[in-house]
């Protein structure tokens, strides 16, 4: 199980690497057994430490899935949706696909007005710009197929960074500057992000740490049939969305076949 190649938001590779030879330049980092790629050095971390507990690269790939929600929430989320791609050991692809899908209640036109035309930003901010979220859905299915260590044993690390908090990067300054007004327009100051944050700072997640607690104990139910979700639709319905409850209840993952073909001698499973 532990030669898998995994992509989705992250990069999380788990594969036995041969010795280079002396007279080849090493790029990169080589290792030994087993890597975890990601936009954020805690969330990769996360991954590498459910490895050492004995998981095998899915559940390291769902720790760090989730922990991104945390870390980097511009690259990983519990209120969006991702792909899984995959090569086991013994050469079996396969490829999941856990992204938003319109509400049931959604029509062609909803974003044009009654002459036709585009309304300015309603499908990108506010209630009427969100997809039913599958990111959840997308890790439990992960795990329920192909998972070794308990849900409640790799989501606890990503609890434990929620509450002991994320400090904020150069960069992540930037990107939440850039969006601080569209932040506040579509949460008004009941967002985190709202607060004008610099550079080294330490961003606590409590409210995020509850969140992830209950499904830590419900399950994929929570999110999609329990407290959560009915907290999701209240806030969506409040800001002018159409996604209720039973478009959360109905949210089905889909697994897929890969496309694979053949680039520069190698194969390439996308």
């Amino acid at each position: 199980m532990k030669n898998v190649l995994l992509v989705t938001f992250l990069l999380l590779s788990l594969a036995s690497c041969k010795h280079e030879e002396k007279n080849e330049k090493l790029i990169g980092t080589i290792a030994e057994k087993a890597m975890v790629v990601s936009a954020r050095e805690e969330a990769s971390r996360i991954g590498v430490e459910i490895l050492k507990k004995g998981g095998n690269a899915f559940d390291a790939m769902i720790a760090t899935e989730l922990a991104l929600a945390v870390a980097h929430p511009f690259a990983g989320n519990l209120g969006g949706g991702g792909f899984m791609v995959y090569r086991k050991a013994d050469g079996a692809i396969g490829a999941l696909d856990y992204r938003e899908k319109a509400p049931l209640a959604a029509y062609k036109d909803m974003y044009l007005d009654e002459a036709g035309n585009i309304v300015p930003g309603k499908s990108t901010l506010g209630g009427m710009a969100i997809g039913v979220p599958g990111t959840v859905a997308g890790v439990f299915a992960v795990h329920e197929k192909f998972g070794t260590l308990s849900a409640q044993e790799i989501i606890q690390p990503v609890i434990d960074l929620a509450r002991q908090g994320v400090v904020v990067t150069q960069h992540q300054e930037g990107q939440l500057k850039k969006y601080r007004a569209q932040f506040i327009k579509a949460n008004k100051d009941s967002i985190l992000f709202a607060y004008n944050w610099k550079e080294n700072d330490v961003i606590f997640y409590k409210n995020l740490a509850n969140t992830l607690e209950r499904i830590q104990k419900n399950g994929r139910d929570e999110f999609y049939k329990g407290e959560t979700a009915k907290k999701i639709v209240q806030f969506i319905q409040e800001n002018d969305g159409i996604i209720t409850m039973e478009d959360l209840e109905k949210y089905e993952v889909k697994w897929r076949d890969p496309i694979t073909f053949s680039y520069d001698n190698l194969r390439i499973i996308s």
